[in-house]
């Protein structure tokens, strides 16, 4: 298939990579004044991936999807509206997407796909999510991941042209909870760095345990199975958000703690906000992220914010 990848960050650039090594045409596309897309095409390695020269680069985004069959997004969440309708319907007649990003939107609460739904309403569209890190993945350690999508003849293609030994795909089958999941872990990433980052990591298994559940309450209330919270999308994401040094969550919210900078990407911090939004329109309760939100945008003290999250009133452990 011809594949046009659309941002190179840390993800778009494995992503790329990894579509050509199992077989596919790829280009990569880039805005004209992208420096750190014009240095990684001259060099042709960024620090994790090398590369092939058979793969170019186009600093062209409505040149660089003529040919593709398939786009793949890989772009910070808060931009991919605009993104679309920069490219536009005529350029993107007829083509796959697929979402290979987390978020949520700000402004409406949205899921990616409904973004895409609401820009590019006849292209059939998927997620691809799960855990795995760039840095594992180039260095040959396999993961398992899944694509999901509304269009089911679409996500089959998609899993059985791309499943190899490096990462084996499931089939989705909740595009609102895979969507949701993976959105959210970011979050429960941050709120494990600052716990990292006050020095009490011991509460990293009741994070997992809570909010995993709390994310189930608000996929079923957004019309999703709230299983999904406990699948790849979200649970089985924990090892590599919660715990692993290359998420930038997880650093992020630690720094924070620490009262230092992090001028790398942590969507969970954008997330967090949306979150607020659906928790509020939904009437669905969402303790720990919430407390995330006032850590990092009412600028409350993490430490007596936190204390006061594990110190809630006593209840059962699975109620409602």
């Amino acid at each position: 298939m011809n594949i046009t990848v659309i941002g190179c960050g840390r993800w778009g650039s494995f992503i790329a990579y990894y579509l050509d090594r199992i077989g596919n045409k790829v280009t990569i596309g880039a805005a004209p004044d992208d420096e750190a897309a014009r240095n990684f095409d001259k060099e042709r390695f960024n620090g994790t991936i090398t590369m092939p020269d058979r793969v170019p680069f186009v600093f062209d985004l409505k040149e660089s999807v003529k040919d593709a069959d398939i786009v793949v997004f890989s772009v910070p969440s808060q931009a991919l509206r605009s993104i679309l309708t920069g490219i536009g319907t005529e350029a993107m007649a007829g083509k796959g997407i697929i979402l290979c990003m987390k978020g949520l939107e700000i402004s409406t609460g949205k899921r990616l796909s409904e973004v895409v739904a609401d820009v590019l309403p006849h292209n059939r569209c998927a997620v691809w999510v799960g855990p795995g890190h760039p840095q594992e993945f180039a260095e040959g350690k396999p993961n398992c991941m899944v694509i999901d999508s509304a269009d089911a003849d679409y996500r089959k293609m998609l899993v059985d042209s791309f499943t190899s030994d490096l990462i084996r795909f499931y089939y989705g089958e909740d595009l609102i909870g895979n969507e949701v999941g993976a959105a959210t872990k970011n979050v429960i990433g941050i709120a494990a760095g600052l716990l990292d980052g006050l020095g009490i990591p011991s509460l990293k298994g009741a994070l997992m345990a809570r909010g995993t559940r709390e994310i189930a309450r608000l996929i079923e209330a957004m019309g999703g199975n709230g299983m999904s919270a406990y699948g790849l999308c979200h649970l089985g994401d924990y090892e590599a958000t919660v715990f692993s040094k290359f998420s930038h969550n997880r650093r992020y919210g630690e720094m924070r703690a620490k009262g230092e900078k992090f001028d790398k990407l942590a969507e969970g911090a954008y997330t967090v906000e949306a979150l607020m939004v659906l928790s509020e329109k939904l009437g669905v309760e969402l303790p720990i992220c919430t407390a995330v939100h006032k850590i990092l945008h009412r600028d409350e003290d993490a430490k007596k914010t936190l204390d006061g999250l594990f110190s809630r009133d006593i209840t059962t452990e699975f109620h409602k």
